[in-house]
């Protein structure tokens, strides 16, 4: 019966974990990056809750009691956090499609994780306390997380669903398994938010540039026939396009929910667009749809902008540029905008800007600037871009028998003059020469350092620190500490301590490598939000995996300092290869398991070698758990916002090279 209740305390965390980071996912505008700073702060939490529980349950009569009043708590706290994770934008006054600053994202997921992961945490103490093995109770803890991880994934997201947004103005808000939909109404005016920013609007859209964007790109082209565009272009912008003798329009929008929506509240600018037999929608993600189509094209319009996300990104990284490349006809036209301005370019959007300009350029031979607000980018091979004038703009609608809207000819002389074009140039001096990747997403960091600038002075600080960040700098920082360590031993006389150091940097390694695949599947696949829960759960599979195995194992060993040294060494040899690995197979599901095997498999040999100083399992659960988790919350804290966007794949997993060569150290120096 216990090993029941020890799985269903595995099964509720997972869901709690994941219902909790699904609903701040879409309070922080659907950005991943910020899904380290969710998950370390719910480690955070838990840690806290372990080390507490560990201390007090050693000196406790009635550990049972203890137990059950510690599962009522969790159960009463999980509806109310999830209440306040739905609810915090209305509590702060912060209106929808705005920006969420650093110190609020931190503050928001540390209140809203901790008194439901701070129980769960204090459970597995009191639990290896009542079992007396840390080992087993981790493993069964994981299986049980596991179970909850594909109990949540393909059950309740597909057949229960959530809904989010309960705010004035929102007449439906609906969760798909890629993000959340809703739906607000001010006359007869729809907005439709998607993970919170606005993506569409019907059926008046923002005028100047649905029809800037939705004709200028081809009115660059000689003769546009095929045309694709990837999001955003319900709501005005397929409208445009469809005015144009066009004689097919395909359209990849990822998730479903948002079309049917559109359709559920239709006006007759989303008709028209949804109904014209010259469009086919395609419910695929863009950059899937780009790699897989055979479809060839006159012009490919990428209706998305502000590259916020991993999600976004993907669609402006030079990886992209090379896909879509293949997917144009002769003489083709990419076209792509970003946030810009006629007046005055801060550094950040200086960098995001020529971080994308650099990618654009390193893949097409030409790229055309239209400086503005938004800044629209064409990329071609062909050197005709170029030349085109406001008087062949003018002359094409003519012969295209077009209203040219606002695109008359005193309009077009205004927005194409050369002199916003040197002007942009001249503005961005001193711009970032670094190019916008898929695992070194520059425009990202560049994107929340602007928006952290607008809303928190203090992360705008954090941001300015971090960006000075590289791998010497972290080697000189890591030494330091090695060598701290070190004489912190020595003084105290706890070589017990060097464990724990270990344990610490594994739980660094295992949380920073799980997110760099996180990170990477969304990359390649574009559906993290539905596949969140699932991930996490094959990396506990690997850890219960690993767990197991070594806790039969280890009583065979003759030397058990030898095998934990070799532990190290094998986390060193996988960190090197990582990115090796995320580059041949695209994040493919097995290899999460395997951060998760190497970290559970060191942990009941840590606890094994702590606990041959006579130390309780209650305590040793504390302390190297505790270290584990705290470990973890440094790398989340760091690995999304500063680490993968500033040092890049490579020389993020040479962080983790580095740390763990510091614990081998300072254990081998230590060892008995």
């Amino acid at each position: 019966m216990f090993i029941i209740v020890i799985l269903i305390i595995g099964l509720s965390g997972i869901i709690a974990q994941v219902l909790l980071l699904r609903e701040l996912l879409v309070g922080f505008a659907g950005n991943e990056l910020t899904v380290g700073i969710i998950l370390a702060n719910w480690i955070l939490a838990e840690a806290i809750g372990v080390f507490a529980a560990g201390k007090v349950i050693e000196r406790a009569r009635h550990r049972y009691v203890i137990f059950v009043i510690l599962i009522v708590l969790f159960c009463i706290f999980l509806p109310v956090c999830v209440y306040f994770a739905r609810t915090f934008r209305s509590y702060l006054g912060i209106p929808f499609g705005q920006s969420v600053g650093l110190d609020t994202i931190f503050i928001v997921t540390f209140l809203v994780n901790f008194p439901v992961s701070f129980f769960h945490g204090a459970l597995f103490s009191v639990a290896c306390k009542l079992r007396q093995s840390l080992g087993k109770v981790y493993a069964w803890e994981t299986a049980g997380t596991i179970a909850g991880g594909v109990i949540f994934t393909y059950l309740l997201i597909p057949f229960v669903g959530f809904s989010q947004w309960k705010a004035p103005g929102i007449i439906e808000s609906r969760n798909s398994v890629y993000g959340n939909v809703a739906v607000a109404k001010k006359a007869e005016q729809y907005t439709f938010f998607y993970n919170g920013i606005p993506t569409i609007t019907t059926p008046y859209p923002d005028m100047t540039f649905v029809q800037e964007f939705g004709n200028l790109p081809l009115l660059f082209h000689k003769e546009p026939k095929s045309i694709l565009v990837v999001g955003g272009g319900a709501g005005g912008l397929l409208n445009e396009v469809l005015r144009q003798p066009v004689e097919n329009v395909d359209y990849a929008e990822l998730d479903p929910l948002l079309i049917n929506m559109v359709r559920k509240y239709p006006t007759p600018l989303t008709e028209r667009e949804l109904t014209d037999k010259r469009v086919s929608v395609y419910n695929v993600d863009g950059r899937f749809f780009v790699r897989t189509t055979p479809n060839k094209y006159d012009v490919i319009l990428i209706g998305l902008s502000k590259p916020q996300d991993l999600s976004v990104n993907r669609l402006f990284s030079q990886e992209f540029f090379a896909l879509s490349k293949k997917r144009l006809n002769p003489g083709g036209v990419l076209a792509i905008y970003l946030p810009g301005s006629l007046s005055y370019l801060s550094q950040e959007l200086k960098d995001v800007n020529a971080s994308v300009i650099n990618g654009l350029k390193a893949v097409y031979s030409y790229v055309r600037i239209i400086p503005g607000d938004y800044n629209i980018m064409l990329a071609s091979d062909t050197e005709g871009i170029m030349d085109v004038t406001p008087v062949l703009i003018t002359q094409r609608l003519n012969e295209r028998k077009l209203d040219p809207g606002i695109l008359v000819p005193g309009y077009l002389d205004y927005r194409l003059d050369k002199h916003w074009v040197e002007w942009f140039q001249q503005a961005s001096v001193g711009a970032t020469k670094e190019v916008n990747r898929d695992m070194r997403p520059i425009a990202v960091l560049e994107t929340l350092a602007l928006w952290t600038k607008q809303f928190s002075p203090f992360g705008s600080r954090v941001f300015a620190a971090a960006k000075k960040l590289n791998l010497a700098g972290i080697a000189v920082l890591v030494l330091t500490l090695t060598t701290a360590i070190l004489l912190i031993i020595r003084r105290f006389n706890q070589p017990r301590l060097s464990v724990v150091y270990s344990i610490a940097t594994t739980g660094f390694f295992g949380m920073l490598a799980n997110m760099l695949l996180i990170f990477s599947f969304q990359v390649f696949y574009g559906y993290l939000y539905y596949k969140i829960g699932l991930l996490i759960s094959i990396f506990m599979a690997g850890a219960a995996l690993g767990s197991v195995l070594m806790t039969r194992w280890m009583d065979s060993f003759k030397n058990d300092g030898r095998a934990f040294a070799i532990s190290e060494v094998v986390i060193i040899a996988f960190s090197l290869i990582l990115p090796w690995i995320i580059s041949a197979t695209g994040a493919y599901l097995w290899i999460f398991l395997v951060p998760g095997l190497l970290l559970g498999a060191q942990f009941p040999l840590a606890g094994k070698i702590y606990m041959k100083e006579r130390i309780g399992a209650g305590e040793a659960a504390g302390a190297l758990y505790g270290a584990d988790l705290i470990g973890g919350w440094v790398a989340g804290i760091l690995g999304g916002i500063v680490l993968l966007p500033v040092l890049g794949l490579f020389n993020t997993c040479m962080v983790i090279v580095l740390l763990k060569l510091s614990s081998l150290i300072v254990f081998i120096v230590n060892k008995k």
